[in-house]
C-alpha cells in the first residue's frame, strides 16, 4: 500500500474513532441531561400542585376527585405531562387523564417513601406504561401526609427525544467525518506533493545513499537554509574550516564562516576564491529553488586550493622531468656523437678520458646518494633534482656531511618529498633570478640524534626584510606570473604535519638558508 493511501486511511480511521467516540458521549450526556430535566421538572410541578390550597381542601370534600380532577388536568395540560394523578394515603386516585381510572388504586409501587414525608422521583410501570415519575406529599395543617401528588412523563416520549436528538448528532458526525476525509486527501497529497511522490522506504533510502556520498566525496560540501543557518555539513568541510572533525556544526549560522554570498547572489557563482579558517578555498555556490523560484537556500562546495595546487605541481614536475629527460637525450646524443668522432679520428685516448670522466661524475653521485640515502623515494628525488640542476646550468652541491640512513618508517615520505622538492626548486629560481650572486646551491642532510636535519642554501639575491613574516602565507609571491606563492606554504604545512619547525636566515656569502628540524617520534596528529 502507498504512502498516501496508508495515510487517508490512517487519518480516516482515527478521525472516525474519534468522531464517534465523541458522539457517543455526546449523546449518552445528553440523555442523561434530559431525564434529570424533566425529572426535576415533574418534580416540581408535584411539589407546587401539593402545596395548593384548594388541592389540601379538596380533601375534606366528600367527594375529593369532583375538586381534584379537573384542577389536575388542566395543570396536566399547561405542562405538557403526560399524567398528573393525585391519591390520597391509601393510594386512591382522586384525578387521572383517563377518568374511568379515578377511584382506582395507584399503580408502581413507589409511593412509601412519599408516604414517609420525601419527594421523590423515580422510574416505574404504571397503568399509561413505563414512565419518569416526580412524587411529592400533601401535608394538611397538622403537617402530616394525607396524599401524593405524582406527575409523570412516558419513556417513551422521553426515547422519542432522544432520538430526535441523535438523529441530529448522527447527521452532525457523518458531515463532521466527510469534512475530515476530504481534508485528509489534501494533506495526504500535500505530503505527497512536498517529498516529490517517494515512499518512506525510498527516502530513506536515498537519505542513506546521499550521506554516504557526502562523505566518500574529498570535497567539501556545504547547504543552509533560507536563513543562512547550516542544514549539512561533511566531514571535509568541517576540516577545512579549521573546527575540531567531531564538531557538529549543524545550525549554526553561516556569518561564522563568511559565506553569505551563498544566498545574497542568488546566481551560480563557480570557482570563486574565499579564506576561511585560514585556508584558501576554491568555491562553487548554486542556489536551492522552489517552484515559484523563490531561493530556500544554497549549496556550497569547495576545495583546498593547496591540494589543486599540489596536483598541478605533481604534473608540472612531471613535465619538468620530462623536459629534463629530453634535453639530456639531446646531451648524451651529443656526447656519443662527440665519442663516434674521436674514435674515426683515432683520438682512442681521449675517447677514453671523456667516457672516464662522465661515468665517475655520475657514478659518484649515484654511489654516494646511495649510500648515505638508503631510501628509494627520497633518493630518486635528489637524483632527479641533480639532472635538472645540470640541465639548468646551476650547481646543485650535495654536502658530504650528509647522511640520511635512519629514517622512521613512521614519517611520512611524501611529506619529506615536498618539503625538499619545494626548497630545492625555490633555492634554483632564486639563483636564476636577476641579482643572484651564483647558480650555486647547496643541500645538507642529518638524521643525528632524535631529529632529522635539512638545511638548503643557495646565492640568491635573499629575501628583502619586509617579505619575512609572509613568505609562508598561502598565496604570497613577489612574482606576479604564473601559480606563485604555494610552494613555501605547502613546506610549512607538511612541517608542521610532521612535528616540526622551519627557519631561514641570510647567507654569509649572499642568498638565503632554509633550514628544517623534524623530530623522529613527534605526534603525527598535532600539526593536522
Amino acid at each position: 500500500m502507498r504512502f498516501q493511501s496508508k495515510l487517508i486511511l490512517l487519518f480516516g480511521v482515527l478521525l472516525l474513532l474519534v468522531i464517534v467516540l465523541l458522539g457517543l458521549s455526546y449523546e449518552y450526556m445528553l440523555a442523561n441531561t434530559l431525564r434529570q430535566e424533566i425529572g426535576n421538572r415533574a418534580l416540581s410541578v408535584a411539589k407546587t400542585v401539593a402545596s395548593m390550597p384548594e388541592i389540601k381542601e379538596a380533601f375534606a370534600d366528600p367527594q375529593p376527585s369532583r375538586i381534584i380532577a379537573p384542577l389536575a388536568e388542566t395543570i396536566r395540560v399547561e405542562t405538557n405531562a403526560e399524567f398528573v394523578t393525585i391519591g390520597n394515603r391509601q393510594g386512591i386516585r382522586y384525578s387521572h387523564p383517563v377518568p374511568e381510572r379515578i377511584g382506582q388504586e395507584m399503580q408502581g409501587g413507589d409511593d412509601q417513601e412519599v408516604f414517609e414525608g420525601h419527594s421523590i422521583i423515580s422510574e416505574a410501570v404504571g397503568s399509561l406504561g413505563p414512565s419518569l415519575r416526580g412524587k411529592a406529599p400533601i401535608f394538611n395543617d397538622q403537617k402530616q401526609v394525607i396524599g401524593v401528588v405524582s406527575v409523570g412523563f412516558l419513556i417513551k416520549d422521553i426515547q422519542q427525544t432522544i432520538t430526535s436528538y441523535r438523529n441530529k448528532i448522527i447527521v452532525l458526525v457523518l458531515v463532521s467525518l466527510s469534512l475530515g476525509i476530504v481534508g485528509t486527501v489534501l494533506i495526504a497529497r500535500s505530503v505527497k506533493k512536498a517529498i516529490l511522490g517517494l515512499e518512506p522506504a525510498e527516502i530513506g533510502q536515498l537519505y542513506r545513499e546521499k550521506q554516504a556520498i557526502l562523505q566518500s566525496i574529498r570535497e567539501g560540501i556545504l547547504a543552509v537554509n533560507a536563513q543562512g543557518f547550516i542544514t549539512l555539513a561533511n566531514q571535509p568541510a568541517i576540516q577545512m574550516m579549521g573546527l575540531n572533525s567531531q564538531q557538529d556544526i549543524t545550525g549554526m549560522h553561516i556569518s561564522k564562516f563568511h559565506l553569505l554570498e551563498v544566498l545574497r547572489s542568488q546566481q551560480p557563482v563557480f570557482d570563486e576564491e574565499v579564506t576561511i579558517g585560514g585556508n584558501v578555498l576554491v568555491v562553487n555556490r548554486v542556489p536551492i529553488l522552489d517552484e515559484q523560484n523563490r531561493v530556500i537556500g544554497a549549496v556550497a562546495s569547495f576545495r583546498d586550493k593547496t591540494e589543486l595546487y599540489r596536483v598541478t605541481e605533481e604534473l608540472s614536475r612531471i613535465k619538468d622531468y620530462a623536459d629534463a629527460l629530453r634535453a639530456q637525450t639531446h646531451e648524451y646524443s651529443n656526447k656519443l656523437y662527440l665519442i663516434s668522432g674521436l674514435l674515426q679520428l683515432e683520438s682512442y685516448q681521449e675517447a677514453i678520458d671523456f667516457i672516464s670522466t662522465e661515468t665517475d661524475l655520475h657514478l659518484n653521485h649515484t654511489r654516494f646518494i646511495m649510500r648515505e640515502v638508503p631510501d628509494p623515494i627520497i633518493a630518486g628525488l635528489l637524483i632527479g633534482k641533480l639532472n635538472q640542476a645540470q640541465e639548468l646550468g646551476v650547481k646543485l652541491e650535495l654536502d658530504e656531511e650528509s647522511s640520511f640512513r635512519q629514517i622512521p618508517a613512521a614519517i611520512d615520505r611524501r611529506q619529506l618529498v615536498t618539503i625538499m622538492g619545494n626548497l630545492i626548486d625555490n633555492a634554483m629560481e632564486a639563483v636564476l633570478a636577476p641579482g643572484a650572486h651564483a647558480r650555486h646551491v647547496k643541500v645538507l642532510l642529518m638524521d643525528i640524534g632524535e631529529d632529522l636535519l635539512i638545511e638548503v642554501e643557495d646565492r640568491g639575491a635573499g629575501i628583502p626584510p619586509e617579505h619575512a613574516e609572509a613568505i609562508f602565507q598561502t598565496g604570497f609571491s613577489t612574482k606576479a606570473e604564473g601559480t606563485r606563492g604555494y610552494g613555501l606554504a605547502l613546506v610549512k604545512q607538511a612541517v608542521d604535519h610532521l612535528g616540526g619547525y622551519i627557519t631561514f636566515s641570510d647567507h654569509p656569502l649572499g642568498g638565503t638558508m632554509f633550514t628544517v628540524s623534524l623530530p623522529k617520534q613527534a605526534d603525527q596528529n598535532k600539526g593536522r
